[in-house]
């Protein structure tokens, strides 16, 4: 699971919660309406987390519910969330309306951005079984907003992959990363020239993710020539090398050439990411953050150095990597993410949860209940019947 004692994954009171605002929602569903929410765990849907704009997308969009059913999801969505996280989400969703405004000028959509630009499109998704004892998931899904929730064996809990995104930036009041970016302009300012040049990996920003959308990160990463197929953002494959992210060794200036002041102003940056989480996950991971020697931190920036030109940043620990993008229209559309390099949908969690359940543990005690003896005993009965 993880040999860090301050990151037990274990948040009992947002895995109550999720489980029982799902069991009110979905219980509020038709057949026709639970057909389309919910899937089998390994389904390959669950790790498709994908968030651009997709015909293809599983789940029931909020603009499907009814009153009480829209108060139950977005209590569900509050579960899963801090109170900051949880208004970071409203304001991205609600950026909807700002954006659909400004494409029927800027691209002449018309009467159709009222359908592709929709503030209640996003979709909910359950993955597994939602009871006790048993391992499962959901989701929530739309343009600019990606939250993956993994329970196992309703003991623990994984939060990630976690997408935010802005566009435009900022639309009047609705600013859901703007602090994340007035930080890490603020980090890069504060270096001397010689460690900004460290920190400045590439003079071009990445199109999207350096680790794009993969299920798991691998142990070295390269982003895409392009965003979503916007050519007129492209990359050379010698930018890809220049801004690749290896895990084992990430590019960049290392935390342990920060001032004590610098050091724990990139800790803050990163935590601001992770703070969008419960805080019972948040708790933990900032003790465990807290705790890493210095030289396990990295501090990477390429593309532009002001705001109003096309730039990326990221953040990483040995556990954890923070990526922000706003490459495509130079400063005004971010992408950012947080990710857990072990537990991105629950991964090392969920092999360890198998590798130790057994016929004594977990939901097992549910499979005893309606499986005979003769049947689920059947060793231990003849073992003992040779005595």
């Amino acid at each position: 699971m993880t040999s860090d004692p301050h990151l037990t994954y274990r948040a009992p009171t947002a895995i109550r919660d999720m489980l029982f605002t799902t069991w009110s929602l979905l219980g509020s569903f038709t057949a026709d309406q639970k057909s389309r929410a919910q899937f089998p765990f390994d389904d390959p849907a669950r790790v498709d987390w994908d968030f651009i704009p997709k015909p293809d997308r599983t789940g029931v969009p909020l603009f499907e519910l009814d009153r009480h059913q829209k108060a139950l999801a977005h209590t569900l969505m509050r579960a899963g969330l801090s109170i900051r996280g949880y208004s970071q989400a409203l304001a991205v969703m609600a950026t909807e309306n700002v954006l659909r405004a400004t494409e029927v000028i800027d691209r002449g959509f018309g009467v159709y951005a009222a359908d592709f630009r929709d503030p209640e499109n996003y979709l909910f998704s359950w993955f597994g079984r939602p009871a006790f004892e048993d391992t499962w998931g959901w989701r929530v899904m739309g343009h600019h907003l990606c939250l993956n929730y993994t329970v196992v064996g309703q003991e623990y809990l994984t939060v990630t992959p976690t997408v935010l995104g802005a566009q435009p930036f900022p639309a009047g009041v609705l600013d859901p990363l703007g602090a994340s970016q007035r930080m890490a302009f603020d980090l890069l300012g504060r270096l001397s020239p010689e460690q900004r040049a460290t920190t400045h990996i590439h003079d071009v920003a990445p199109a999207d993710f350096t680790t794009r959308q993969v299920p798991k990160v691998g142990d070295v990463e390269l982003p895409d020539h392009v965003d979503l197929g916007i050519e007129t953002y492209e990359t050379t494959d010698d930018d890809r090398w220049a801004l690749r992210f290896e895990k084992a060794s990430p590019s960049g200036l290392n935390g342990a050439e920060l001032s004590t002041d610098d050091l724990a102003l990139a800790r803050d940056l990163l935590l601001h990411f992770v703070g969008t989480g419960p805080d019972e996950l948040a708790r933990q991971y900032r003790l465990a953050v807290e705790a890493e020697p210095a030289d396990g931190l990295t501090f990477a920036w390429a593309g532009g150095l002001r705001p109003d030109t096309s730039y990326y940043f990221r953040v990483s620990t040995r556990r954890l990597l923070v990526e922000s993008d706003n490459a495509v229209a130079a400063g005004n559309h971010i992408h950012a993410i947080w990710r857990d390099l072990d537990n991105d949908l629950g991964h090392d969690l969920l092999l360890g949860h198998y590798a130790r359940h057994d016929h004594r543990r977990g939901a097992g005690h549910l499979r005893r209940r309606v499986v005979s003896s003769t049947v689920a005993d059947a060793d231990f009965i003849a073992s003992r019947s040779q005595v």
